[in-house]
């Protein structure tokens, strides 16, 4: 039986929105700058992780769920699910890793890339023979890798899995080699893609299309002056709005699943039914591989054990609480205030508030503190990663939502950076909306900068 769950704002937030809703001053009225750091950027906050239980106040059934289904999440999956402590079946022929929770991992399970690399010890697990990319580091972020265009020239775009199981002791006979990666990227021709976190996920797939179209109108005038030009990215079937990926470019958190199944980790699915890699001699399951379940003999909760693992997937987002930031101090508050006031907060929106009932919870007009528009802009030639999803050009991305910001390693799509500051700065170039922001940014007094910092980290 659904049941409504109560939300509670705690007085910290309260006071943080009620200081990003002051009026944003125009470009240019900031103070002047007193020098620029990166050692501003006080790092990954410490203390235990903010973000991985359920949402308050769920049911007793989908407590259950959430149990059942961060599992799921964790499973470790080989070829045919024979190898001890790999138990989940379907894995290649071409995977980037073996679990959702490795590349998900920080600050904890459903997270985005962890400290230690676990595509590092991805190559040569089991028997296989891949050689490592040397864009994969045993202390850089986890990574995808999509070619922007074909050998002939025409647009690519997709993934190009990091690995396969050729040599793999469960893939006997098969012999697939790994894309040319380092012609790739001599050539200019790879980008770089790392995981975004699900805490908090079914809350922002309840937002309402009009709810973001109503904070998209907001404050057009100054978004004018600022040009600031966001657009939703839509689905091309229905026409509704998306709002998961790198691109807003996945309408719901179980498309975002079953898509990530299948190319992350080469697993079939009822969403995603066929193989990518068609390499023969290298199949060596039925598909789809991943499937509802008509028999069970888990001792699971039911409803997940006869569930897909896609469906557990996206049920774990969707019950998964939204990060929780720190305690407010003098510094945060005044950092929340610098944010809104150089323009940040024109597209990291502190606040959206979802809709109608959600049918997980049946509660409406829930806050959901994600600081995102989740809109799609043009972030310029600097962050431009030339491939198209969905309606998102080469150039636009979605604006990143910053909670949980404060316990995450690595920033921007590709993972570029650890430091908050060059991630902000990195905003900064040719046809970028954020140009004015980051140009306010810089005018920035030293304190003003380190609060802004504290501010983000707190988050």
């Amino acid at each position: 039986m659904k049941q409504s769950i109560q939300f509670f704002v705690t007085k910290r937030l309260s006071l943080l929105f009620f200081a990003l809703a002051v009026s944003i001053v125009t470009t240019g009225a900031i103070s002047q700058n007193n020098g620029d750091a990166d050692s501003l950027d006080p790092g990954v906050r410490g203390g235990p992780p903010a973000a991985g239980g359920p949402r308050a106040n769920l049911s007793a059934n989908y407590q259950s769920m959430f149990t059942a289904a961060q599992l799921r999440f964790q499973e470790v999956d080989s070829v045919s699910g024979a190898i001890p402590n790999e138990t989940g079946s379907g894995l290649g022929p071409g995977f980037n890793s073996n679990s959702c929770a490795s590349c998900h991992a920080q600050p904890a399970i459903g997270g985005s890339s962890p400290a230690v690399n676990p595509q590092f010890s991805m190559a040569n697990l089991d028997g296989a023979t891949n050689q490592l990319p040397e864009f994969i580091l045993s202390n850089g972020p986890v990574r995808e890798t999509r070619f922007i265009s074909n050998p002939d020239g025409t647009p690519d775009g997709g993934v190009h899995d990091l690995f396969t199981i050729a040599g793999r002791s469960d893939a006997p006979g098969c012999v697939d080699p790994q894309p040319d990666f380092a012609t790739a990227v001599a050539q200019g021709n790879a980008i770089f893609r790392i995981p975004t976190p699900v805490f908090g996920a079914g809350l922002v797939e309840d937002i309402s299309d009009t709810a973001i179209l109503a904070n998209a109108a907001a404050n057009a005038n100054i978004k004018a002056q600022y040009g600031i030009t966001g657009v939703p990215n839509h689905s091309g079937n229905d026409g509704t709005i998306t709002r998961f990926g790198w691109k807003a470019q996945n309408k719901s958190l179980l498309i975002f699943a079953g898509e990530a199944y299948n190319v992350e980790q080469g697993v079939t699915n009822e969403l995603f039914p066929n193989e990518r890699d068609k390499t023969t001699g290298c199949q060596f399951n039925g598909t789809a591989e991943d499937d509802t379940n008509m028999t069970t003999n888990e001792t699971a909760f039911a409803p997940s054990a006869y569930s897909s693992d896609v469906v557990n997937f996206a049920m774990f987002a969707r019950l998964s609480a939204p990060p929780t930031p720190a305690p407010q101090t003098a510094q945060t508050q005044a950092g929340a205030q610098v944010f809104s006031n150089i323009g940040c907060a024109l597209c990291h929106t502190p606040t959206i508030n979802t809709g109608a009932a959600s049918f997980v919870t049946q509660e409406s007009n829930v806050p959901v503190n994600a600081f995102s528009d989740f809109l799609v802009h043009n972030m310029g030639n600097g962050l431009a990663d030339h491939v198209s999803q969905g309606g998102a050009t080469g150039n636009q991305f979605r604006t990143a939502p910053l909670w949980g910001v404060g316990q995450r390693i690595f920033f921007l799509h590709d993972g570029r950076t650890s430091s908050l500051v060059e991630a902000i700065k990195a905003h900064q170039s040719h046809g970028s909306e954020a140009n004015a922001v980051i140009s306010n940014y810089q005018n920035l007094s030293r304190t003003q900068k380190q609060n802004l910092m504290l501010f983000l980290r707190s988050l």
